[in-house]
């Protein structure tokens, strides 16, 4: 983990989860509507930066070399360089779904005073819903800006299930009970607002 040294002016975080190379076409693990929802995410961070939020990276290793993805030390691992953290950004390593398990995030959260957290990335029923549903659990204002979010197709007892329905049911999920879910236009527009 790397610690950034600056204060952030506000009491919101933006926390970007697992925009990671092996998530994009050619990687191990391609998630449907990724570039559009780093695109989303890039316009997030650049907001976020601008009106002093403490903006957070979360990177997601797998323990084995022999991983389906995300394996230790390799490229796919790595930050996709549309969303390159900046100089001196408070980057978390994570090994489990669930951002908040074993890693300084709630540490760094408390640290800097954070009530709200932002939240984006990959997979929207995975890693994202479990940063949100926790992030709840612990107190904090959840928003998670849908369309900066990205999924697979899933099946479950021989039913395929498509990337966007799988995306919608989890968005709908959480929207009814964790979290506000807005699009990035939506947010950005609420944020120059309250600014």
């Amino acid at each position: 983990m790397t610690k950034g040294n600056t204060k952030p002016k506000t009491k919101t975080a933006l926390l970007v989860i697992d925009l990671q190379n092996d998530y994009f076409p050619g990687g191990k693990w391609t998630c449907e509507g990724i570039e559009a929802a780093t695109t989303n995410a890039a316009r997030l961070i650049a907001a976020a930066r601008a009106a002093g939020d403490l903006v957070v990276h979360i990177r997601h290793e797998f323990a084995s070399s022999d991983a389906p993805f995300f394996a230790p030390g390799t490229p796919g691992a790595e930050i996709h360089p549309d969303v390159t953290p900046a100089e001196g950004a408070t980057v978390i390593l994570k090994h489990y779904i669930n951002s908040f398990r074993d890693t300084g995030l709630k540490a760094i959260l408390e640290q800097n005073g954070i009530e709200e957290v932002v939240i984006c990335g990959a997979m929207s029923h995975l890693c994202i819903d479990g940063a949100t549903r926790a992030a709840d659990d612990f107190g904090y204002r959840c928003t998670v800006v849908h369309d900066a979010c990205a999924a697979r197709d899933l099946e479950f007892n021989g039913v395929r299930v498509p990337a966007a329905q799988v995306h919608a049911a989890f968005m709908a999920a959480l929207a009814a009970a964790y979290a506000k879910v807005v699009s990035t236009d939506a947010h950005l527009e609420g944020a120059a607002k309250a600014a």
